[in-house]
């Protein structure tokens, strides 16, 4: 399983409303500072973010970088130093089942938001981070899924939520989740797949 070493000690995201302006930021991060790596591309609805890992000294100098192109498009951003190991992991596609007495749902209109409330989640309450999911075929937002004992799981999503108040869309807890819909959520999350697939 990935850890934070995949990564570094610290994470870092900026999310564009330009192609041109991220693409720009991008290679600024990268020339200034010894990253870990750096992650960028296109999402929709033509966003372009650039996820980038290292030392947070490194991660400072980056985000400076990008800063100091003071482009008008930057819609969010994220720094997150010592992120925790399960959220490291889903960021690199690992998807968990996670049983458990309770699912936690928590929905925000950007990706960096979705990974601050994964972490704050995860840093507060013994769940399962099921996985995250990132901005395409979501109009930009994120979301994510948590699992675990009844308790842990709205402590879970209580903490997410504050995390992210002010760029929060929905978040529920919700206990003893049926098999059907467990199995609708393991699968492809595009409904379109799950009626295909039928």
């Amino acid at each position: 399983m990935p850890d934070t070493v995949t990564f570094g000690t610290a994470i870092a995201l900026l999310e564009y409303a330009s192609i041109a302006d991220g693409i720009e930021a991008g290679d600024a991060m990268a020339k200034r500072a010894a990253l870990t790596v750096i992650h960028a591309g296109t999402v929709h609805p033509g966003k372009y973010l650039v996820l980038v890992g290292g030392g947070v000294a490194d991660i400072d100098e980056a985000l400076d970088a990008a800063y100091r192109l003071e482009s008008s498009s930057l819609i969010d951003q994220m720094f997150l130093p010592d992120p925790h190991a399960q959220l490291v992991a889903a960021l690199a596609g690992e998807r968990s089942v996670g049983d458990g007495e309770a699912l936690g749902v928590i929905e925000t209109t950007s990706v960096s938001s979705v990974i601050l409330a994964a972490d704050a989640g995860l840093k507060g309450a013994s769940v399962v981070l099921r996985e995250v999911y990132l901005a395409d075929g979501l109009g930009g937002k994120g979301y994510l899924l948590f699992s675990g004992p009844l308790v842990e799981v709205q402590v879970a999503v209580e903490l997410g939520s504050e995390r992210v108040s002010a760029d929060l869309v929905g978040r529920r807890v919700i206990a003893q989740l049926h098999e059907e819909m467990n199995v609708n959520l393991v699968g492809d999350g595009q409904f379109s797949s799950r009626v295909r697939g039928a």
